[in-house]
């Protein structure tokens, strides 16, 4: 039996340890990856150290389970009915997997899937258990299996620790697509110095936004945010003056076509209520972020205004597969992140970095094959 290196989460609470476990077999609809970067996200240690008390509704795997939710890597071995997808294929690991038979998924609207899991992080319902059984196998280890239909292939252009950090573009790209964000609109990113935020000001510039409204309260990554675009982007500074009065003013009243609402957990609700009160006349607001709090929205001004709210998880691998073709055309530029890199055996350090990072620009990767 051959053997691979994997950090496993043995309790809730505890840290990460290297294992040794089998390397899995692809199914014949999957394929094997070997993890070259594999990103360890904002949010790894509330999921691992709190959910099961804050969120018992999002279910973690049974227990030792290998995380890592963002995986690039190369493809090793196909299933015997995989087509397309061939050993040596450069690719990204979409890990959101859904039971794939229920009425959502017939569909093809798969993110609506009860038992919505995300490979190696958490999952949405009782359902994703069976899904962690099926792939037990997250980026924090050698080799991993996925389902063919979840790669998104990697051009050349766009390195692997690049690659890992596609779970939250993505989140922002399906965002945009789902606000029907078009060239030339207007759009508030309140957030836009995080993981998330930034990704989201990345690609409003890339999709063409005439003007682009970001918050933050961070003087310095607010600056190193307006360098990246500095005739399009406009800073609002949390706590100066609501940001929805400051939108408002600069567009001569009419407000923004869009709110990406990437505030973090422990930001205030009154700030969406500002972002949300810059929104034009059948603006649409969709989140993304983390906020805890309840947020009050009057339904009335609503109505009259005939403004949207939506809710938006995560991505596709279709829209995965438009990042990819909009990095390699040079329209979305992923150079603004820096790349620290950790090996397998430092996971619990790098999940400590993760604390520490520089706002959205910092990228903690794990290459599990590096010794």
């Amino acid at each position: 039996m051959v053997m691979m290196r994997a950090a496993r989460l043995h309790e809730v609470g505890d840290t990460f340890q290297v294992d040794l476990v089998p390397v899995p077999k692809p199914r014949p609809t999957d394929v094997l990856v070997k993890v070259m970067s594999c990103g360890v996200v904002p949010n790894l240690h509330n999921v691992v150290a709190n959910y099961p008390t804050w969120f018992p509704f999002l279910p973690l795997p049974t227990l030792p389970a290998i995380f890592g939710l963002d995986a690039a890597g190369i493809v090793e071995e196909v299933g015997s009915t995989v087509r397309d997808i061939k050993v040596g294929d450069r690719v990204y690991v979409n890990p959101g997997l859904s039971c794939g038979t229920c009425e959502a998924c017939r569909r093809r609207d798969n993110t609506n899937c009860p038992a919505y899991t995300f490979q190696g992080y958490f999952g949405f319902g009782p359902g994703s258990q069976q899904i962690y059984e099926d792939y037990p196998y997250g980026g924090f280890a050698e080799f991993l299996t996925a389902p063919a239909a979840n790669l998104v292939k990697l051009p050349e252009s766009v390195s692997f620790d690049q690659g890992a950090r596609f779970g939250y573009l993505g989140t922002a790209y399906a965002a945009l697509r789902k606000a029907n964000f078009a060239p030339g609109q207007t759009i508030l990113i309140d957030g836009a110095t995080g993981t998330l935020g930034l990704g989201a000001t990345l690609l409003a510039i890339a999709m063409g936004a005439r003007q682009i409204f970001i918050t933050g309260r961070n003087a310095q990554l607010l600056a190193r945010t307006k360098a990246l675009c500095q005739n399009r982007i406009q800073v609002v500074v949390l706590g100066d003056v609501a940001s929805g009065t400051v939108v408002k003013h600069a567009t001569g009243g009419m407000g923004v076509d869009v709110v990406i609402e990437a505030l973090g957990p422990n930001a205030f609700p009154r700030n969406v209520v500002e972002a949300m009160s810059g929104l034009r006349r059948g603006g649409k607001a969709v989140s993304i972020g983390g906020v805890a709090d309840p947020i009050p929205v009057d339904p009335f001004p609503l109505m009259c205004q005939q403004h949207s709210l939506i809710g938006s998880l995560w991505f596709t691998p279709a829209e995965g597969q438009d990042m990819a073709a909009m990095a390699d055309t040079g329209i979305l530029d992923l150079s603004a992140f820096v790349h620290e890199t950790y090996r397998l055996d430092d996971i619990n350090e790098a999940l400590a970095a993760v604390e520490k990072r520089n706002g959205g620009f910092t990228n903690v990767v794990i290459r599990p094959g590096d010794r």
